[in-house]
């Protein structure tokens, strides 16, 4: 047996249907079988100090499925020692069950042109996020069958924030299951709170070459950011999916409904489109100004989106929508992301090194500016900016509230995202991390090269 480094059993355990929730029977130890089919977990009981193992094996397709489970053994020795056959190391993986489909692999083509995004994969600095997809997309409860060739070819964004969704919902500790062919999620926390959640990405009104096409132009102004073309395009792809009347459908009638939107709508648009959301949703936005020589943050709002259409803006700003209980949006959906999770876990693959750029969020009061940091991923100061020791899917997680919803989101589904939501009037901002990252870029480069500096950085990079 291999003992499992933590990074690797994190990702391994988003496999189980309630991902990191062990209750009241964590995990102590992690091993990997020889053969690599096999994972075994030893947990231990916090209330009668009990120890007991769990244990994990592929299937013929490569999901995991879990093959036993026993409790009850009074010292650590006696449950590690039923770990050795319950891992079958050397016998052929587990069979697929009838009536489930065996799930495709995600590298064969099947005589498919990969599309330019999907075939990044394969270079040697992207193996980690490689990796991790493929590991994401087997954790999946049920994709629908056409999961991995759309993955493959022209709806690569698509798939790859469902994956990104699933890990931060199982990180999370909730039973994650697809029921039904939609909405994509259902969700569940052990106090009882549910909800359901569809994934939408906004995409662009003309295609653009995702891989090599240069960032797209920032807002002219605060205005453009908060209520321009980027709220336009969130407001269009948003209603779009409310046309559909998810919440009528019998199996979510009654339960809270939200929306999961990631951002494609222009090249690296997720480093300035977040404001676009927040004045869609809230018809609210800032403007900087001079108080005593100090730049504040003054509110500003808005019933429309900028443009000839005037489409109504503050979707959250009457009970018109109140089917819609809030919107999941993160602004890193990106094999960025997939390769940072790794990354920062288990180290840099060999001759490369990863540094990410952006602007912290400043939580000075009045202040409406970032701070800049420039940080390579495997460094202790990058990876003791969470609690965990490495980056976590949730990190960019934000959660916009529907103050008139008539099912609202439990604040507990989610407890370790970034909440948006009324308070006595007021629409406020509440985090679970220390650190919120208002935008960033991952740099990819030689680790014989010299390590970018921030000034060097942040003089090609946005200055809002």
């Amino acid at each position: 047996m291999r003992a499992l480094p933590q990074w690797e059993f994190s990702i391994y355990a988003l496999a189980l249907p309630n991902g990191h929730g062990f209750g009241n029977r964590p995990p102590v130890g992690a091993w990997l079988s020889e053969d690599g089919l096999s994972c075994g977990i030893l947990r231990h009981d916090l209330n009668d100090r009990s120890y007991g193992v769990l244990v994990m094996r592929r299937r013929t397709d490569q999901v995991w499925t879990v093959t036993a489970e026993r409790e009850g053994y009074a010292a650590e020795k006696e449950a590690l020692a039923q770990l050795p056959p319950l891992l079958k190391d050397g016998e052929p993986p587990e069979p697929v069950p009838p009536g489930v489909m065996q799930r495709p692999a995600l590298y064969d083509l099947e005589g498919r042109t990969a599309s330019e995004v999907f075939a990044t994969l394969t270079l040697p600095s992207h193996r980690p996020a490689a990796w991790t997809l493929n590991q994401l997309y087997l954790a999946l409860p049920k994709p629908d069958r056409n999961w991995a060739g759309d993955c493959q070819t022209n709806n690569f964004h698509t798939r790859l924030w469902e994956a990104q969704l699933l890990a931060t919902f199982r990180e999370q500790g909730l039973l994650v299951t697809q029921p039904y062919e939609s909405p994509d999620f259902r969700i569940e926390n052990r106090l009882g709170g549910s909800a359901w959640v569809e994934a939408v990405t906004a995409n662009p009104a003309d295609p653009y070459n995702h891989v090599n096409a240069p960032p797209s132009a920032l807002p002219a102004d605060r205005e453009e950011a908060f209520f321009g073309a980027g709220a336009l395009r969130f407001a269009k792809t948003i209603g779009n999916k409310l046309a559909r009347n998810y919440d009528q459908l019998p199996h979510v009638k009654g339960q809270p409904f939200a929306l999961a939107i990631a951002d494609f709508q222009a090249p690296a648009s997720m480093i300035w489109s977040r404001e676009g959301l927040i004045g869609y949703l809230y018809g609210e936005g800032a403007e900087e100004v001079e108080i005593d020589g100090r730049m504040h943050a003054r509110p500003t709002k808005a019933s429309h989106l900028k443009g000839k259409a005037r489409f109504p803006a503050g979707l959250f700003a009457d009970a018109g929508h109140a089917e819609l209980s809030a919107v999941i949006f993160s602004n890193a959906c990106s094999m960025a992301k997939l390769n940072r999770v790794a990354v920062s876990g288990q180290g840099a693959p060999r001759g490369l090194r990863y540094m990410r750029i952006g602007n912290f969020y400043d939580r000075t009061p009045g202040a409406l500016r970032g701070i800049p940091f420039c940080l390579d991923v495997t460094s202790d100061e990058y990876r003791n900016l969470w609690p965990t020791g490495s980056e976590p899917w949730s990190a960019e997680i934000e959660v916009f509230h529907n103050p008139f919803a008539h099912h609202p989101l439990p604040f507990e589904l989610l407890p370790e995202a970034t909440h948006w939501f009324d308070q006595d009037g007021e629409t406020v901002c509440r985090s679970f991390y220390e650190t919120s990252i208002l935008w960033s870029q991952t740099l990819i480069q030689n680790d014989t090269d010299p390590p970018p500096t921030l000034e060097q950085l942040m003089s090609k990079g946005p200055k809002a």
